[in-house]
Formats: structure tokens, sequence, C-alpha cells
């Protein structure tokens, strides 16, 4: 059975993602996909953390929006949950923005909804600043971690170090994001003085039990390997942990993209198996509590049988 832990539209997302979240499920079952977690941006609090595309018509107007367009998704999520509960399995979550340590409460206050099944741990800033927007703005966060690559690693692994402790988040998104725009994304990690923070991260997660996604982005946006790399997934697979798995889809033509590669990647790596949730009860929740949370393994080779048109 196909999945995807990761998912985002433009109808809550605009200006970031395409396509309106139906039409994005509805591609989603004609994938082949048992389950899509639903997993919009959660909303910001302070005007510096916008994105330039986001300053139109005013930074004012885009974030007084943020938190309406939130309550707004919770509602259309648990309505396509309901109407499209015999085709395909909806979660219901967001992505989490720890952009400083201030984040937490409200990441911790939007994941206690009785909607949201799980969050995703993900650092998109560093220092405040975005690391996967553009070049430019990554070169800003290299200059204010002293002007080098390795300082902005160091920086982005403790400040994920953070995260980690503080949320314990069960999916951890695309681990090492801060590769993209990279001079050399494929460089390797092991030896140099930033490995020590990586294995300690990886540590932390498996010990609260959290899964790493195999991000399939990575290939999208020209990576040779996926999220996380294959040094850091071997590192992980040597601590026992385990893999979820998602496309990271920004809109319908990003469904199910470089799927069979992301499984051809894992193979390789000697991984077998997925992990995703199945909810009970579903769809919706009974007596305004949380659904329960059945972690479920699903074989590779189920997985690729499951996808259609690839």
């Amino acid at each position: 059975m196909a999945f995807t832990m990761h998912s985002h539209s433009g109808q809550f997302c605009p200006g970031h993602a395409k396509d309106n979240l139906e039409d994005i499920v509805q591609h989603a079952i004609a994938a082949g996909y048992k389950t899509i977690g639903l997993t919009e941006h959660m909303p910001r609090t302070e005007l510096s953390d916008l994105y330039p595309e986001e300053l139109v018509p005013s930074a004012e107007a885009t974030l007084a929006e943020l938190f309406p367009r939130h309550d707004a998704y919770l509602d259309e999520a648990v309505r396509l949950q309901a109407k499209y509960a015999d085709q395909v399995h909806i979660l219901i979550g967001f992505e989490g923005e720890w952009i400083r340590p201030s984040y937490g409460p409200l990441i911790q206050e939007l994941s206690a909804h009785p909607i949201i099944d799980y969050f995703i741990g993900s650092l998109h800033h560093t220092k405040g600043i975005p690391i996967d927007f553009d070049k430019a703005m990554y070169e800003q966060a290299i200059e204010a971690c002293g002007g080098t690559e390795e300082g902005l690693f160091d920086a982005y692994f403790d400040e994920q170090y953070d995260m980690l402790k503080a949320l314990k988040p069960k999916v951890v998104g695309h681990f090492d994001l801060i590769r993209l725009f990279s001079a050399t994304p494929g460089k390797i990690l092991k030896g140099a003085p930033m490995w020590e923070k990586v294995v300690r991260n990886l540590k932390v997660v498996k010990e609260y039990g959290g899964w790493l996604e195999l991000n399939t982005s990575a290939f999208r946006k020209g990576l040779e390997e996926g999220y996380p790399k294959k040094e850091i997934a071997e590192e992980w697979l040597a601590m026992g942990g385990r893999f979820t798995f998602s496309d990271d889809s920004h809109g319908i033509a990003q469904v199910s993209t470089n799927y069979l590669k992301g499984l051809k990647y894992l193979e390789d790596l000697g991984v077998n198996e997925v992990w995703t949730f199945e909810r009970q009860a579903h769809p919706g929740v009974k007596e305004g509590k949380k659904s329960g949370l059945t972690e479920k393994a699903v074989t590779v080779e189920e997985f690729r049988a499951s996808l259609k048109g690839l």
C-alpha cells in the first residue's frame, strides 16, 4: 500500500504550493495511495518569519491570515477524511516550524488538537534565516554562522537537536535538508566534526521512538541522494531506526514523484519495510478525543505494487 506522510496544497499554502487539497487527494487515490498524511505548514507569529512570496499584498495581511487559514485547513481535512474514507486513509497533521525555541509551545498547542494525528518535526531555518528557499538566503545563513558551510551545518544540527529534545516528533522531516544549497551537497560528513552532532541527533530520535522520513523531494530538487543521504541512513539503520516515506508534494504534479527511485534507494540500503499509521477510530474523532494510532509496517514490495502509472 503506497502512502505519503508529508504533503502540501496551494489552497492552504498559497504561493508555496499549488492546487486545491481535494484535487490532490483525488490524484493520490488515482496514483494508488492507500494512506495520505495531510501536513500543511503551521502558522507563524512573527513578520520576520514570512517568506518573500508572502509579503504581498502586505506582510501584515499575510500574518493575519495564517491562523484562520489553519482552522479552515482542519475543517476541510475533516470533511475530506469522511468523504473519501472508503478510498484512502487520511491522516491529519501539520509541518512544524522550529524557527526558534519560542515556537515550541505553539507547536505543542497545535498538536494537542483532537483532530491532529501527528506533526512533522522540521527545520527550514538556521539562525532564523531560511536555508531551503534560495541560494541567496542560504548564503546569508552561512554569514550568520561565521562565514563557512561547516559553521552553518553545525548550527543547523544544534538547532535540530533542540527541536528533537523539546518536541519529540514522531516523524522527523528531511533530516539533512541543510544540504540542498550546499556547494557540495554530496560531501562526506562522516569523520568531520559535525558528524558527532548527526549521530547525537539520530540517537535522540531512536531513544524516543521517532521515525525518519525517506523524503523523495531531494531527487526532485536535483540531489543524487534522498533525505537523508546514504551515510546518515546507514547510521540510522545501524541503530535499528525505522523509516517512513514521503513525496513532500507541493501540488498534483509532485504526488509520487521519484517514488520508484526512492524505493530503490531504500532497497539498496537493505530496507524492506517502511512505516505509517492507522487511525482508530476513523474517520473523525469520538467524544472529542484523539484517535488512537497503530504503527503499521508496509513492505517495499507491497508499496511498489500499489503504485499506478509509474
